[in-house]
């Protein structure tokens, strides 16, 4: 009320929260229950009580203390965390703490209190190590020389909400520094990481100062969540766990131990006016590297439809992201240590480095996953993609029998896996262009959809097909999905604009044409059809010299080229007007040998 007189006092302000709570209570609920009742009513309680501390409150992993001296928070604080150190070498479940102590202006409020004060704390011992105790920079003016602990200056830190940096110290003894290493090293110890690409999605924070941001935001990382779970080949933290880090400033390297991550996902959403604007950085935990970065802008006329939107780039964005930062790791492990799946991700690598090279030692590193785990669905139907590439993008030469096992690889891999979006995708595209089974290729791509509308290749091979039979408005809508679902895979946008090059060539939309063809080749210069379709379309218009140049650059890159090899790629549709629009175009090509 105004006029209220608000009753304000310097105080030291001890936060303590549990290590790895949310990874305890997992794995055994009843027991961690039990021993952090026992620590609080044998160590914590007591040592507080003895160093003349107030309990404020607690939560179901943590406590505010207030003390009136700073020295006493201190002494309590190394107390505790020695006591714990000792006892959890011979109690059931290992309870660890981390601790932060700050000095500030408090405000009172009947028991409870408040302030930039206990803030600063909360955020002190967010970046506490497990077993640890940090102290602001005005805690340890206070106590640096009244103390018998050491102190390591730990450096200016940027906390969560804190408008200013924070200058934080270690505390340590001999003791406490011996048990905080043991407790890292053995009562905190990492989740070993699953044997695929694994991703957490930490909440968003509101930095809105708007509670209704904070549900726009909830739900956006909810859906973004789902979404990477439609991925089988991926391992995604539940949300449940995910938000236990809600209103925590998350050290991301502890993220991935305490959960079991490679990956983190974080952002933040801030509003002005009718405005919002969502950032995410997608982190690898391990090492703490930024792998992706990007803002997203949009107007909050349609809060469902913009969360969609934001939820859907972010997906699209960091899905190959994972796949290929995986194989990275994968390739700087030591060869005699890979397994079915590292040979699997180290085919990944090769296929998106999209040469004619890379795509045979691709095709190699699938067949040895195969060789390895004979039931391994993807990397079969992979090793059919490695084949019909270097047909339709290379214009490598290709047997009867290697088509065939291609299309025996793709047909495999649906028997072991049905209901894998991925499988079902690529096996559409194989068996659609090498079987010349389009209406079968369309019911699998439709299948893949329907257990993931996120998987853009699925899309892009819809659309494609669609392009084929003749069904040019369902095509076109097909590879708008393709793009908005994936906008910066080069694998899912190449095959989604090609597909949009030969359904405009099969409407004589030359305008249309050209501009996608650009497109094409802006992405990839070295791509055969969008060489060929603008060399056509340099003819076309009568610009010699740009046809000069698209054909040498064709002759040097595909020396082997023959028209028959574009009539027997493109001459499948089953519209005579598309195939006669078609054939037309293969005839501008006139330096390319019959």
């Amino acid at each position: 009320m105004a006029g209220e007189r608000i009753e304000r006092r310097l105080a030291a302000i001890l936060a303590a929260d549990v290590a790895g709570y949310s990874r305890l209570m997992g794995t055994d609920e009843v027991g961690t229950l039990a021993a952090l009742k026992a620590h609080r009513r044998e160590v914590i309680d007591p040592a507080i009580a003895s160093h003349r501390g107030r309990i404020v409150k607690t939560t179901g992993d943590g406590m505010l203390v207030e003390f009136a001296s700073a020295v006493d928070a201190v002494t309590c604080a190394m107390a505790v965390q020695a006591k714990m150190a000792e006892r959890n070498g011979s109690f059931g479940t290992a309870i660890t703490l981390r601790i932060g102590i700050n000095i500030g202006d408090i405000i009172i409020d009947s028991d409870d209190i408040f302030g930039d004060g206990v803030n600063v704390a909360a955020r002190v011992e967010n970046e506490c190590e497990p077993g640890g105790v940090c102290l602001s920079g005005s805690a340890y003016e206070q106590v640096c020389s009244k103390t018998p602990f050491a102190f390591d200056d730990l450096g200016e830190r940027s906390l969560k909400n804190i408008d200013r940096p924070v200058r934080l110290y270690g505390v340590r003894s001999a003791a406490a520094s011996a048990a905080s290493a043991k407790l890292q090293a053995e009562a905190v110890k990492p989740l070993p990481l699953p044997d695929r690409p694994s991703i957490a999605v930490l909440p968003f924070q509101n930095m809105s100062g708007d509670p209704e941001q904070e549900y726009f935001a909830d739900g956006m990382v909810e859906d973004i969540i789902t979404a990477l779970s439609r991925f089988k080949s991926l391992f995604v933290i539940a949300r449940n766990s995910s938000f236990t880090y809600k209103g925590k400033s998350a050290n991301i390297k502890q993220v991935g131990r305490e959960l079991g991550v490679q990956y983190v996902l974080e952002g933040s959403v801030r509003k002005a006016g009718s405005r919002v604007r969502i950032t995410g950085q997608l982190i690898e935990a391990t090492t703490g590297s930024h792998l992706w970065a990007e803002k997203f802008d949009g107007l909050l006329d349609d809060v469902f439809e913009l969360q969609d939107n934001v939820a859907t780039s972010v997906v699209g964005a960091i899905v190959p992201q994972l796949m290929l930062a995986s194989a990275e790791l994968v390739a700087r492990k030591p060869a005699e240590g890979w397994d079915s799946y590292d040979h699997y991700l180290r085919g990944l690598a090769l296929l998106h480095r999209r040469t004619l090279e890379t795509n045979k030692e691709a095709q190699s590193e699938f067949e040895t996953a195969v060789s390895l785990d004979p039931n391994f669905a993807v990397a079969y139907v992979q090793a059919a993609f490695c084949l019909h590439n270097r047909y339709w993008n290379y214009q490598h030469a290709i047997t009867d029998e290697e088509r065939r096992k291609a299309v025996e690889f793709a047909s495999r891999a649906i028997e072991l896996a049905p209901a894998d979006d991925g499988v079902l995708g690529i096996a559409a595209y194989v068996i659609g262009n090498f079987e010349n089974d389009v209406e079968r290729g369309v019911a699998l791509a439709n299948r893949s959809i329907a257990l993931n509308r996120n998987f853009a290749m699925a899309w892009s091979i819809k659309g494609y097909l669609l392009a084929l039979m003749g069904e040019t408005v369902d095509a076109r809508e097909a590879l708008h999905q393709a793009v908005r679902f994936n906008p910066l895979d080069p694998m899912s946008v190449v095959g989604a604009i090609r597909s949009h090059i030969v359904t405009s060539i099969a409407l004589r939309e030359h305008d249309v044409v050209a501009s996608w063809t650009r497109k094409l080749l802006d992405l990839n210069p070295t791509d055969l059809h969008g060489l060929v379709t603008m060399y056509g379309e340099s003819v076309r218009v009568g610009d010699t010299a740009e046809a000069e140049k698209l054909l040498a650059r064709i002759k040097e890159l595909y020396p082997h080229l023959r028209k028959v090899h574009l009539r027997q790629m493109y001459m499948r549709y089953r519209k005579p007007e598309h195939q006669a629009a078609v054939v037309e175009r293969i005839d501008l090509a006139v330096g390319i040998p019959e």
